[in-house]
Parts: structure tokens; sequence; C-alpha cells
């Protein structure tokens, strides 16, 4: 399922706002991928990300109102991450991309993190 690859993604952006990424250390915690295209789609994510992640830093920090970057919530910062790549870079439309990062935040984050993600998301695709 396209939600177990995005799922994944998003764990491995979290731990990247920490440390620098081990693939093999952290497919413990990620779900295993059975069909080809969702590991495509996974792959696709990740590679955008590694590619674009200062390009999309530059964007967030730029959309924060009356906010530091570095005190953002980390997990709401990995599903920007996440939603902003899939939109900018994997052409996932917006809408879809928003609706799937405000359903992980659900299960992950705080209750009133969905309206800042939104807002920070929507300012930055609808350029």
């Amino acid at each position: 399922m396209r939600r177990n690859a995005r799922e994944n993604a998003f764990k491995l952006i979290f731990e990247s706002l920490f440390h620098s990424v081990d693939k093999e250390l952290s497919s413990e915690n990620l779900e295993v991928l059975k069909k080809d295209d969702d590991k495509t789609f996974f792959e696709q994510i990740m590679k955008n990300f590694e590619e674009h992640k200062d390009e999309i830093k530059t964007k967030i920090e730029e959309n924060l109102k009356n906010f530091e970057y570095s005190r953002v919530f980390k997990i709401d910062l990995a599903l920007i991450y996440l939603a902003l790549t899939e939109i900018l870079y994997v052409g996932t439309p917006r809408a879809v991309a928003i609706n799937e990062v405000l359903e992980l935040s659900k299960s992950y984050s705080t209750e009133k993190s969905s309206k800042f993600i939104n807002g920070i998301i929507s300012a930055i695709a609808k350029d």
C-alpha cells in the first residue's frame, strides 16, 4: 500500500532530522513493502528528499511566520518534508499529499499540529 511506503519514508525523514540514516539499521522499524510499485514510490520519495532537502528547508524557513525553524516539532517537520517532497518533486497531487500527511499526523503528532502542517504546506505548494 502506498500508505505504508509513505509511512516508511516519514520514519526515515524523521530519523534524518537527528542524524544520517542507515537504511539497514532502520529497516527493522519499517513496514515490509510487498508490491514493486510501493517500493518504487518509497525510493522516489527518499531519493528526491535527499536531493532537495536543503531547498525544502529554505522554503519552510521562508514561510514560518513568527516562528523559528529550530523550534518546529520534529515530527511535524518530517511530515512537512514528506508532503513537500511528494508535491514538488514526485508529482503527487497536492490534495492527496496533504490529506495523507494529515492522516499520519493523527497517529504521530498532536491535535493542533494538523492546522500548522496544513498551513505551511499550502503556503509553499501554492507557489
